[in-house]
């Protein structure tokens, strides 16, 4: 039995396979603290092209000495060529002694690789198909979860704008912080596959809770419609967003590198085709749930009153999670599970703290300077790990001004969808809810990403312009900033069509003249006086409460005078009819403060009929109106709709079917008569509807769009190709971390400012990303690119010299012992 010898520097002998086995790892540490050789025990065998796993003995005499350190690159190359099939039974751990006697430490059995390998699918293994549908399912539940999250917190828990913005950014942010967590659990203990499944677990529970707090007959025990207690249902929900932040957060980083490890070292083709179904996957889930749950949380539901479905919008992605821990469970059998093998980041932060302590240990003088401040770890840690520090430190101080850009970007989710709330989203046959608008964005990212790698940047290369990755981000960046103006522009145009409301010390007042003369009103002898035709009505007019005492009402031949004792900060009607013996008026309490919101409408009716009369509309009952000039309270309608309008008088029935209302209106509706089966009424609009379409949002979600490309998708590239290979995950992990800062400076910026028009507060955002990005521009040009792969070689050079130096002193003494004996 023919053996190789393998000698051990600081890694385990390159077996050509380029991967090691549990048993390989214990046995080089073993190997590493005993000072020993490996010889390589039967090794000579590999499996058949037929794929029958039969073992045969290798043609010829093939005996190689397999180091760690080969001589050059191209030596490595043709020993893994030679290698790659190769099946390595067992290692004989050997202590040389004097003379030819050698003292057998341990015998290890590695596992073959073929023994570990799934079974595969069209050339994939089967294994990742569970990995793709799971990935599909939770992209799902989060972006589905998180499309209706600010309107719960602004409509369900009755927060205000810049609360419910805060919470929502609190939320992304701690997001996108615990990815941090969960790669050292998988790498430093638990493994992915554990890792994944009991992340998901407390992912599902979260989900259900937030669904379960978002059901209103939970607490309405009066069965008004509103909850009862509605700090149970905020404490529910916090608990929820908790669990879902450290779930999806936690599983994040794990899952993509777990379908990487499902596949062989000749499956690179195979492997870049998943990662780019992976990615498929993640859209595709994105972009059905942020179309499906709000339609979902537009429905009604209830037990004892009819709301807002966010127990349905909530639960479907609590189900959908469900699936994705049960498919991913399923595959278990599948699955090749790697045992954690320790994290780099703990290593980087290790030498650069080791770094910090030393150099202000030896803060004096009288210790000489070195040429960086890293290379003060050279005592505990080794050239290569301080060389990759380095690399990863230089693009880590890149990513300083890069929290700005996500700042902006997240804000879709929040203000921009607040914004949607003020809008029309009335799209002919389609009705566009406040946050479907979100889809925008993960339908031009899948257009917009082939046509700049196709058409853009050859364009700008054809043009002779050296469009740098840094160049790119910057751009990204100044994009972003465009976008916001462009949001600010739209909400300048959304501020014209908002209604005054009165101040604390003023009323409003609208006439609606139901008579058949016209009517004049003067509001005390020292205000206006209005005259208002037959059948018509004014807008509301402000006056300050204290200078209204009383209202003169002249129609016809007739005069009244009517007192005003009502409070201010009011809005009030003054309903007037001249009849042949009198004038009867009414001033009604409009109890309306603020525009109706998500769109819904608000009616009322006032009956111009001396009868008592009932009054429905749709699947709403208005109650009775038992005199002339009585009048209902609001009722919530939903926007875009007709409805069918009944009134019984004296046991007789008439209807008519309602015009289509707008979104966000409030309309007074008078019934004049109720004859023969038809019923005619007038419409007086109190609160104009939404005129400002949200087909205007789709610019600036254009913009951010193609920031995005040009930002997120080249900052990736510039990270990865400006650090070395085994940093990706310290890189990842920085990215991530600039994404949460981004969404902590939102509740800084947005909590600062104090701004108290919303269209101020996109511009100042603009405006700071603008510097950002100047600031950016700026390092970018002082930025020198590097070739990490270059700078490896050369180290790797330097170590395969000490090595064959250290070589041949070993085998020299050896050579001398064995002479002398």
């Amino acid at each position: 039995m023919r053996k190789y010898q393998c000698i051990f520097s600081r890694q385990i002998c390159a077996l050509g396979t380029g991967n090691r086995s549990d048993e390989q790892a214990e046995l080089g540490s073993a190997a590493a603290r005993a000072g020993t050789r490996v010889l390589l025990a039967r090794a000579a065998s590999r499996e058949n092209g037929d794929g029958s796993g039969k073992r045969e003995k290798p043609d010829g005499a093939v005996s190689a000495h397999v180091t760690s350190r080969l001589a050059n690159r191209q030596e490595r190359a043709a020993q893994a060529d030679v290698m790659k099939n190769w099946q390595y039974d067992a290692y004989v751990l050997e202590r040389p002694t004097s003379g030819n006697n050698q003292e057998v430490m341990k015998t290890v059995s590695a596992k073959s690789k073929s023994k570990g390998k799934s079974r595969s699918c069209f050339g994939y293994p089967l294994s990742i198909f569970f990995i793709i549908i799971n990935e599909f399912c939770e992209r799902f539940s989060y972006y589905g979860m998180r499309a209706v999250l600010v309107l719960y917190f602004k409509y369900f828990l009755q927060w205000d704008d810049n609360l419910s913005t805060a919470i929502y950014h609190t939320f992304v942010a701690l997001c996108y912080l615990t990815p941090i967590l969960g790669a050292l659990v998988a790498d430093s203990w638990l493994g992915k596959f554990k890792t994944i499944v009991s992340l998901s677990i407390v992912y599902t529970i979260g989900q259900a809770i937030m669904s379960v707090s978002s059901i209103n007959d939970l607490t309405d025990h009066n069965r008004d419609g509103s909850p009862d207690n509605v700090s149970v249902h905020i404490a529910l929900s916090m608990i929820g967003l908790i669990l879902i932040a450290l779930g999806t957060g936690g599983i994040k980083p794990c899952v993509s590198a777990f379908g990487g490890d499902q596949f062989e070292d000749d499956q690179e083709k195979q492997r870049s085709r998943f990662f780019s179904i992976f990615y498929l996957s993640i859209n595709a889930g994105s972009l059905l749930s942020t179309i499906i749950t709000p339609i979902l949380r537009a429905q009604e539901c209830g037990i004892h009153t009819k709301q807002r479905c966010y127990p349905l919008a909530f639960g479907v992605p609590a189900a959908l999670m469900a699936i994705s821990l049960v498919v991913f469970i399923t595959g278990s059998s599948m699955y090749k599970k790697v045992q954690p093998q320790g994290n780099i980041m703990i290593q980087v932060s290790k030498c650069i703290g080791f770094a910090i302590k030393n150099r202000f240990r030896h803060r004096s003088k009288e210790f000489p300077k070195r040429e960086h401040w890293l290379d003060w770890a050279s005592e505990k840690y080794d050239k290569r790990l301080i060389a990759q520090t380095k690399m990863v430190l230089k693009v880590l101080f890149l990513y300083i001004p890069l929290p700005m850009f996500w700042a902006l970007f997240d804000q879709q989710g929040s203000r921009w969808t607040l914004q949607a709330t003020t809008m029309d989203g009335n799209f002919g046959a389609i009705q566009i809810q406040p946050d479907q608008m979100q889809t925008v964005n993960p339908i031009l990212i899948v257009i917009m990403v082939p046509v700049v790698d196709a058409v853009v940047y050859p364009l700008i290369k054809k043009c002779k312009i050296n469009f740098t990755p840094l160049r790119k981000i910057t751009v990204g960046m100044f994009l972003a900033s465009l976008a916001f103006v462009a949001a600010a522009l739209v909400q300048v145009q959304i501020d014209k069509t908002l209604p005054v409301f009165p101040a604390a010390g003023q009323s409003q007042i609208k006439i609606i003249n139901l008579g058949t003369d016209r009517a004049t009103v003067s509001f005390d002898s020292q205000l206006q006086s209005v005259n208002v035709t037959p059948m018509e009505s004014t807008g509301y007019m402000t006056f300050e409460t204290s200078q209204l005492h009383s209202l003169n009402i002249i129609s016809g031949n007739q005069t009244l005078t009517k007192p005003f004792n009502w409070p201010g900060g009011n809005r009030h009607t003054l309903a007037v009819k001249n009849t042949a013996t009198n004038i009867v008026a009414e001033l009604l309490f409009d109890n309306v403060t603020s525009k109706p919101e998500e769109g819904n409408n608000l009616i009322r009716f006032i009956s111009n009929l001396p009868d008592t009369i009932n009054v429905t509309m749709g699947d709403t009952s208005f109650g009775t109106l038992n005199n002339l000039l009585s009048a209902s309270s609001y009722h919530i309608f939903p926007g875009g709709r007709k409805d069918k309008i009944m009134v019984i008088r004296n046991s007789a029935s008439c209807s008519v079917t309602s015009d289509a209302f707008g979104f966000g209106s409030a309309y007074t509706i008078v019934i004049n008569e109720c004859s023969g089966g038809t019923l005619n009424v007038t419409y007086s609009e109190d609160i104009p509807p939404n005129t400002v379409h949200m087909a205007w949002q789709i610019p600036q979600y254009f913009i951010l769009t193609c920031a995005e490309v040009v930002f997120s998708v080249t900052g990736l590239e510039f990270s990865y190709s400006q650090a070395p290979s085994n940093m990706k995950a310290v890189l990842q992990a920085g990215w991530l971390l600039t994404v949460a800062v981004g969404n902590i400076i939102v509740l800084i910026v947005a909590g600062a400012s104090k701004l108290s028009e919303q269209w101020a507060e996109y511009v100042l955002f603009a405006a700071l990303l603008l510097a950002v990005c100047v600031i950016f521009a700026v390092m970018a040009y002082f930025y020198t690119y590097i070739d990490p792969n270059e700078i490896e070689a050369q180290l790797d050079e330097e170590e395969e010299k000490k090595q064959v130096k250290k070589d041949s002193d070993v085998y020299e003494k050896q050579a001398e012992a064995d002479s002398q004996m």
